[in-house]
């Protein structure tokens, strides 16, 4: 199991989390836009922000945006990234500790990083920096189980990555998440996302995962070779097609 905190996990993963995990569908933002009210005058906080995946489409949206991120690296890879974003505001702070002010925004949202933040503390904090009737959404990208694909690359993550039934272990039933914000209400959506993968973006996506062994380690290579068999039996002409759920939970006032 890794000694790596989860706000240090992914500093030398930055690259391949850039470059080849999936984005968020059109179809979430059009929902939070004739759903629940989101505009462009909302101002929102990005909690765990990372590379600035999520950020971005606030940010086109024409909200202000505060990417709030622990992780030097992928910080700076976002402030980088979104350099012509004048409402982008980058800052360096914890889910559970974001220095923003107190009712300072109308929206929080977080991505995946919400499945490493200390629930209790982090909630207080969400409630502290939000406006009143201000509102929650927490949105992440889920590997599609039911598909072909998917099933065999689970077996094949519990073969290679030591890690990944711990990480996979912290995922949060919705049950759970709606007992963490009570007394909001929450309301649950579902949007299909998928990305269309060579081999080499089937590396990418298994390499910008934290669990995954990195080169040099004792099981690299074997771990490889076992990807290549599987995208081959998988792929058509060099294609494969990566399926997901893009989840969203959001939380009313």
């Amino acid at each position: 199991m890794s000694s790596l905190q989860p706000t240090e996990r992914f500093s030398d993963r930055v690259a391949d989390y850039i470059n080849y995990r999936p984005d968020y569908p059109d179809t979430l933002f059009v929902y939070l836009t004739e759903q629940h009210g989101l505009t462009s005058d909302h101002v929102v906080a990005d909690i765990g922000s990372g590379t600035g995946l999520l950020t971005k489409h606030f940010l086109e949206n024409g909200n202000r945006v505060y990417g709030v991120e622990p992780n030097t690296n992928m910080r700076r890879a976002a402030e980088q990234m979104l350099q012509t974003h004048s409402r982008f505001t980058s800052i360096c702070g914890q889910a559970e500790a974001t220095t923003l002010p107190d009712t300072s925004v109308d929206w929080v949202v977080a991505g995946q990083a919400f499945h490493w933040f200390a629930l209790d503390k982090t909630r207080q904090e969400f409630e502290r920096i939000l406006k009143p009737k201000g509102q929650i959404a927490l949105i992440w990208n889920d590997r599609l189980q039911q598909d072909p694909f998917q099933q065999a690359y689970e077996t094949f993550l519990l073969t290679h990555c030591a890690d990944y039934k711990q990480v996979n272990h912290r995922r949060l039933a919705p049950e759970t998440l709606a007992n963490i914000f009570a007394p909001r209400s929450m309301v649950m959506a579902i949007f299909e996302n998928a990305q269309v993968l060579d081999y080499r973006g089937l590396q990418g996506r298994l390499l910008s995962c934290s669990y995954a062994p990195k080169a040099g380690a004792a099981n690299y290579e074997v771990m490889m070779t076992d990807l290549k068999g599987l995208f081959d039996r998988h792929s058509q002409q060099e294609k494969l097609n990566f399926r997901y759920q893009t989840k969203l939970y959001y939380f009313a006032a």
